[in-house]
């Protein structure tokens, strides 16, 4: 679905249920080129905003308690301003209650109110409805309250959401993306000062192209939390706040004193935040080629270093290193699942597609999914 028929379904549901015009807010879902689990060691990534999204009506309301109405999943939230916990097993819900939550800390939202969303970013992809749905929830508070809230307040609010209610120890990338991107333009950001470079991005010849898994493989949040923690404890070894700090020749002092598998997880963060250095600078001069070989190492480091890949992602990545018409390619995401991200050459899109779907098919016994993206503008309110 397109936005503009999205905007117009959430639009229509609020009128109906709440009979008034709502505020719209429009709040794009994420890719990310390079620099991937690099974000919460105060490292370097390269996101971009995309054109699918989640799109929240919301407005006031004069009832005893404060409604949240989930479209795509035909499900009701009902809470009080004076009463907020996490649920259990909550999904949506908590990403929802954990942003009222953290603007209530510092901020008072005089009265009740009503919202209804929907959103077309696929279930499941690794492209952050998390972190949109965050997002068009605090910017449409702070729009129909008169909160005050700069976007940077507000990405630090839709953080610790997620930390807090979700119990999930994200970095800022995800919420920076989605509520500062540009079209036609992907961000270089230091997640520890938050300076960035917006980069215009034209591949030429060649466009974006995501091929979706359809599988999420049976890890909990636990196995993004872990990977924190370990990332944290070789950091406290080493006497700095981050592995951003680290070298690899700091990292060879230590490596008698941890696992191996501990030692490879850090060493991962440490090349994958050079390798998006690395990237910036290719892009600069245009060296698509260069990029691309870049994505092929990262997506090495993630499958047998930072151990967050899974077979799916693997052969989708081979297949598109074995066609000549790909120049890069990766794992996207928090991993065990989701989505390639893949450079193929405009001409041959069709071509690709058809031999990925057969050959996905013969391995698997299941479709995966292709998505062609343009790079969007950021969390906005949309004039209706």
């Amino acid at each position: 679905m397109k936005n503009k028929q999205l905007i117009e379904k959430v639009v229509a549901a609020f009128c109906n249920t709440h009979q008034k015009k709502p505020i719209v807010i429009y709040s794009p879902g994420r890719i990310n080129l390079i620099g991937e689990h690099t974000d919460y060691n105060n490292g370097f990534v390269f996101p971009a905003a995309i054109n699918k999204g989640i799109v929240s009506g919301i407005e006031k309301s004069n009832s005893e308690k404060c409604t949240v109405f989930a479209m795509d999943a035909n499900e009701l939230l009902e809470f009080s301003l004076d009463n907020i916990n996490p649920i259990k097993n909550g999904g949506w819900k908590n990403y929802v209650l954990g942003v009222v939550a953290e603007i209530l800390k510092t901020h008072t939202i005089e009265r009740n109110f009503n919202i209804v969303f929907s959103g077309n970013i696929p279930v499941g992809a690794g492209l952050s409805s998390s972190a949109a749905l965050e997002n068009s929830i605090v910017f449409g508070l702070n729009t129909l309250f008169n909160l005050g809230l700069t976007k940077e307040e507000m990405i630090f609010i839709s953080q610790r959401a997620e930390h807090t209610f979700a119990n999930v120890k994200c970095g800022i990338m995800d919420q920076y993306a989605s509520m500062f991107g540009q079209e036609n333009a992907a961000i270089f950001l230091d997640c520890k000062t938050l300076e960035s470079t917006i980069y215009p991005i034209d591949f030429k010849d060649y466009e974006i192209l995501l091929i979706n898994t359809n599988v999420k493989h049976s890890l909990d949040d636990s196995a993004y939390n872990k990977r924190r923690a370990v990332c944290e404890k070789i950091a406290l070894m080493l006497n700095v706040s981050s592995l951003r700090e680290v070298t690899e020749a700091q990292l060879d002092q230590i490596k008698s004193q941890v696992s191996s598998a501990d030692f490879e997880k850090a060493l991962y963060v440490i090349q994958e935040n050079n390798r998006v250095l690395e990237a910036s600078k290719a892009l600069q001069k245009n060296e698509l080629n260069v990029f691309g070989n870049l994505l092929y190492e990262s997506h090495s480091g993630l499958q047998h270093q930072y151990k967050v890949s899974c077979e799916e992602l693997d052969f989708l990545v081979e297949k598109a290193k074995e066609n000549p018409n790909v120049i890069g390619a990766r794992m996207m995401g928090g991993g065990f699942g989701g989505c390639t991200i893949n450079i193929v050459k405009k001409n041959e899109l069709v071509e690709f597609r058809k031999s990925i779907t057969f050959a996905y098919y013969k391995q698997f016994f299941q479709q995966c999914s292709f998505y062609s993206l343009r790079l969007s503008k950021g969390t906005c309110e949309v004039k209706i």
